[in-house]
């Protein structure tokens, strides 16, 4: 009998904790070219399903931005009430990098949330999102809604204050439901990516590069999508496939990777004479019942308890 991935697609890549199969590109190990730089994360934007102990949903959007002359952090909600938050090196509040904000909303049935932030510490690596050192706690009517950061101590003195033991009011239940990345620079590009809140985080690398064919006859660019270092995708004479899709299976979840690289290679006319325009790149999450990339949204609604999971890179080609 034929397993599942093979039922599922012909080509389809098999992704799991310690290694890559089901592909022909399975040996090859995902090299980075030494003279290139990668490109340069501008914009990180996260979005988080909120369910509180009331059952009632909150989606938060988390924002870190930076460039040459800002650096920001927004926070938005669904259907804008509560009032968005910002901060930036602009505003008094980024100076301070530490502090608390409660935000009231604009009618009486909307939720209330204050917002306790210190970045005092906070460490980045070459993008605008804090990787260690910090931390941004959100809390929606009286509930800790929304928790990140690794600066433990001060979520304990936070429960301790709104007294959650006496009251045994719990945490409100959290889950990713998309990330948005925002990077110029070359056509190098590695992140980090959890496809599911109970799997490993695995290293993502996406490349495109000329190399020669049939005997160094001729050169045409090829595209190359690595995780955890081994290559899944690698598509040959990419000006003439620019857009199409491929099917991975990553710690037992269907992954849908769609990519469109047309204003790489067709850059609009409305577009900076600087920029070649935006790739984008985009890895979905769904089920291995589902045979159509995009359900309609009335078939879509029937599970209401899955969550699925989306990254979107968008790649601006600079140099």
């Amino acid at each position: 009998m034929r397993d599942f991935v093979t039922c599922f697609s012909e080509n389809a890549v098999n992704v799991s904790h310690s290694s890559i199969s089901c592909s022909s590109y399975s040996n090859n190990a995902c090299i980075s070219p030494s003279n290139v730089a990668p490109s340069t994360q501008n914009s990180v934007s996260s979005v988080y399903k909120v369910i509180l102990s009331t059952l009632k949903q909150i989606l938060v959007t988390v924002t870190w931005c930076r460039s040459h002359s800002n650096q920001g952090l927004a926070i938005t909600f669904n259907h804008e009430d509560p009032p968005p938050f910002r901060l930036n090196t602009n505003s008094r509040f980024f100076r301070k990098k530490k502090g608390t904000k409660i935000l009231e909303p604009f009618s009486s049935d909307s939720s209330k949330v204050e917002i306790l932030w210190d970045l005092s510490n906070a460490k980045y690596e070459s993008g605008p999102e804090p990787v260690q050192g910090f931390h941004l706690v959100i809390i929606i009517d009286s509930e800790i809604g929304l928790v990140l950061g690794d600066t433990a101590e001060e979520t304990v003195l936070l429960s301790k204050k709104l007294n959650f033991r006496s009251t045994g009011l719990a945490a409100a239940k959290v889950s990713l439901l998309s990330r948005t990345e925002h990077c110029s620079g070359s056509t190098l590009y590695s992140t980090k990516a959890q496809f599911c809140d109970t799997g490993t985080w695995h290293d993502v690398m996406i490349r495109c590069s000329v190399e020669k064919e049939n005997e160094g006859l001729f050169k045409s660019p090829v595209l190359c999508v690595c995780i955890d270092k081994k290559t899944v995708i690698r598509v040959k004479r990419l000006q003439w496939n620019f857009r199409g899709n491929q099917t991975l299976f990553v710690d037992g979840l269907l992954v849908d990777l769609l990519w469109d690289v047309h204003d790489w290679f067709f850059t609009p006319s409305s577009s900076s004479s600087s920029s070649s325009g935006y790739a984008v790149f985009m890895f979905r999450t769904r089920s291995g019942m589902d045979s159509r990339l995009w359900l309609e949204e009335k078939n879509a609604q029937k599970d209401k308890d899955r969550v699925e999971f989306s990254l979107l890179i968008y790649a601006c080609k600079t140099a």
